[in-house]
């Protein structure tokens, strides 16, 4: 069940919610709602295990742990159990930083870029279904909003 059908059925009173409180609680139920769809329609990985995978790509340089655990919003501890898993799916391979010996930084393997590659297909028609019907005047706009409270929270 999706909250319109939850909204449609009355199962829930939204009367009186702020909506910056219901905006929250849509942003985590549909979080969990779209892995769940993710997690099904990956062959091999999870949702997460996949972020994770784009984020190490969208990198200018290879990242380490604490940098990825920025980017991806979680503890290093989570994303290392993540990252473990995708080194021993042969997919990500650590090495020793260069200039800092305590660092070690994570690449993407050609087992993995072959990975993304038999799943781009699939992966841009989740995205063209999912984002059907939106603007980019839209999506920008709840870019800069999600952008801002991120940063409101960053103070708090």
């Amino acid at each position: 069940m999706n909250i319109k059908a939850v909204m449609n059925q009355g199962m829930i009173d939204f009367t009186g919610i702020p909506s910056n409180y219901f905006l929250l609680g849509l942003l985590s139920a549909f979080e969990n709602r779209f892995q769940a769809m993710a997690d099904k329609t990956m062959n091999d990985i999870s949702w997460k295990q996949f972020f994770a995978i784009i984020c190490i790509n969208m990198c200018k340089e290879a990242p380490t742990i604490n940098e990825l655990s920025e980017i991806l919003g979680s503890s290093h501890q989570n994303v290392k159990q993540i990252l473990l898993k995708l080194e021993r799916k042969g997919f990500v391979r650590f090495e020793t930083d260069s200039s800092d010996k305590r660092k070690q930084r994570i690449f993407l393997t050609d087992e993995c870029r072959q990975f993304c590659e038999e799943n781009d297909d699939n992966s841009r028609q989740i995205m063209e279904k999912m984002f059907n019907g939106i603007s980019e005047k839209e999506l920008t706009t709840t870019i800069k909003t999600i952008i801002k409270i991120e940063d409101n929270l960053k103070e708090i």
